[in-house]
């Protein structure tokens, strides 16, 4: 098989300048017609966006949920509305390395910087629940973040009498 010549540079520039005013002269054409006039005319202007004004909230809430598998950190408003969410999980870990307190502190940075950079968080108060490794540390990781912990409260449930016995077995 034979290979077919290239073109040289200067062809290459010759044929994109005739490809350039071919097409000048079609836009020419189409601004002349009447009916691009009307499509000017009848073409709606663009929507000016308003910029989305940035909330500043000096204190909200952090809620801690640690279980034996993972550790799920959430900052929110007074009112309880997410500001911002983080888990173990999400920063990366994968399996039983999410249960880990490590992963627990970096889900807990993740959270609470997101939380600050976006709506200026300063204080909060804390609450903790469940019985996971990253409790702890969690918690640890929000005393050395600038963030001021008004409070900390533990809200893991109890059990109040537990739940139904198995029925007993029939031999």
């Amino acid at each position: 098989m034979a290979k077919e010549p290239t073109d040289t540079p200067v062809e290459e520039k010759e044929a994109v300048a005739t490809e350039a005013t071919a097409v000048e002269a079609t836009t020419e054409a189409l601004a002349e017609s009447p009916a691009a006039e009307t499509a000017d005319a009848t073409e709606p202007t663009p929507k000016v966006r308003k910029k989305k004004n940035r909330r500043t909230i000096s204190s909200g809430q952090i809620h801690v949920l640690a279980t034996f598998n993972n550790t799920i950190i959430t900052v929110t408003d007074e009112k309880g509305n997410t500001l911002a969410t983080a888990s173990a999980g999400a920063s990366g870990f994968r399996g039983s390395k999410k249960g880990t307190a490590y992963a627990a502190q970096i889900a807990a940075e993740k959270a609470v910087s997101a939380a600050r950079q976006n709506y200026g968080l300063t204080k909060a108060d804390v609450f903790v629940k469940g019985v996971g490794m990253g409790r702890d540390a969690a918690i640890r990781t929000l005393v050395s973040q600038k963030v001021q912990l008004e409070n900390i409260k533990d809200v893991t449930g109890i059990p109040h009498g537990g739940v139904r016995p198995r029925k007993p077995k029939r031999n």
